[in-house]
C-alpha cells in the first residue's frame, strides 16, 4: 500500500459493530492494484455529523451497515434504483460533495440468481424480515419468481415484506416442498446461533437450491447439510464478496477479475 500522503483517497464504513471484513478486503486489493486508497471501518452517534463529515473532507465512499441503512436516506442527494427498489443504502459515492447512493446487496443477490441459474419457475421460501431479508425478497422479484413465501415470526415486518413486493406470508413453518429454501437469519451465525439449522431436514430434502445469507462461516450447519445431499448451494460468502466488489468498483472505477475477488474475499476472512 502507498505511503500515507495528502493525494490519497480516503473510503470508510459506518456500522453499529464495525467488523474487519470489509476493511481487510478494500485494503487488499488497494494494496494488489497499487491504488492510492485507504480504507477504514468506524461507527457513530451521531449519523448526521457523519455524513457531513463525507461532504466536507472529501472521503470517497461509505459503506453503510446496520443501524443506519435506512435512516441515511434523507441525507444522501441520489439513489439509485437498487436502493429505491427496497428503500434501503449500503454505499455511498462522493462525486465533488454529490452523494449517490446504491444497495449492492440487492445487486450481489439478484447477480448469484442468475449466475446459478435459478429457475423462476420455482417456489420460494424465505426466513427472515430484517434488513437484509428485504434485499432477497425484492431481488427474487425482480428476476421474476412468483411464488415466494416469507416466513417470519414478526407479526408486523412479516406480513409487510411480503405485501410489499406481492407476496404470501406465514409466521409458522409451512409443509415442506419448497423448491428454494433461503435463510435470512442470524440462524447458523458465529455466536449463540452457530449451530442451530434453519431448516429442518426435510425441507432440504425437497429443496433443488439452498441459499444461506449468512456470511460468517459461510459453511453454516444448512449448507453443511445441503451439501451433504449435493444439493445445490448459495453461500453468503459469495453474497458479501460480491457486494463488496460492487462498492469497490464504484469507488476506484477499476473492474475486478473473479480471481481478485476470490483472492480478496478469502484475505478478508482469514482469521
Amino acid at each position: 500500500m502507498p505511503i500515507l500522503n495528502k493525494d490519497m483517497q480516503v473510503c470508510i464504513s459506518l456500522a453499529g459493530r464495525p467488523s474487519n471484513i470489509g476493511t481487510r478486503f478494500h485494503n487488499y486489493l488497494y494494496d494488489e492494484l497499487g491504488l492510492n486508497f485507504v480504507y477504514k471501518a468506524f461507527t457513530t452517534d451521531d449519523l448526521e455529523g457523519a455524513v457531513r463529515g463525507i461532504r466536507a473532507l472529501g472521503i470517497r465512499g461509505c459503506s453503510v451497515s446496520m443501524p443506519f441503512k435506512e435512516a441515511i436516506i434523507p441525507l444522501v442527494d441520489n439513489l439509485e434504483p437498487s436502493a429505491v427498489a427496497i428503500e434501503s443504502v449500503n454505499t455511498v459515492v462522493n462525486e465533488d460533495g454529490l452523494l449517490t447512493a446504491s444497495n449492492t446487496d440487492y445487486e450481489a443477490v439478484a447477480r448469484l440468481l442468475a449466475e446459478h441459474e435459478v429457475d423462476t419457475a420455482q417456489r420460494v421460501l424465505v426466513r427472515g424480515s430484517g434488513g437484509m431479508a428485504k434485499a432477497v425478497v425484492a431481488a427474487f422479484r425482480g428476476a421474476g419468481f412468483d411464488e415466494l413465501t416469507v416466513l417470519a415470526r414478526n407479526a408486523e415486518a412479516g406480513p409487510a415484506l411480503a405485501e410489499r413486493y406481492g407476496y404470501e406470508w406465514v409466521a409458522e413453518d409451512p409443509e415442506p416442498g419448497f423448491d428454494v429454501i433461503v435463510n435470512v437469519t442470524p440462524l447458523g451465525m458465529r455466536g449463540d446461533a452457530e449451530d442451530v439449522m434453519a431448516f429442518d431436514e426435510a425441507f432440504i430434502e425437497r429443496a433443488t437450491t439452498v441459499f444461506d445469507v449468512v456470511a460468517f462461516p459461510s459453511e453454516t450447519p444448512l449448507v453443511r447439510a445441503a451439501r451433504a445431499t449435493e444439493t445445490a448451494v448459495i453461500t453468503g460468502a459469495e453474497v458479501i464478496a460480491l457486494q463488496a466488489a460492487r462498492q469497490f468498483e464504484r469507488y476506484t472505477g477499476v473492474l475486478l477479475t473473479p480471481e481478485q475477488v476470490a483472492r480478496a474475499s478469502e484475505f478478508s476472512r482469514a482469521e
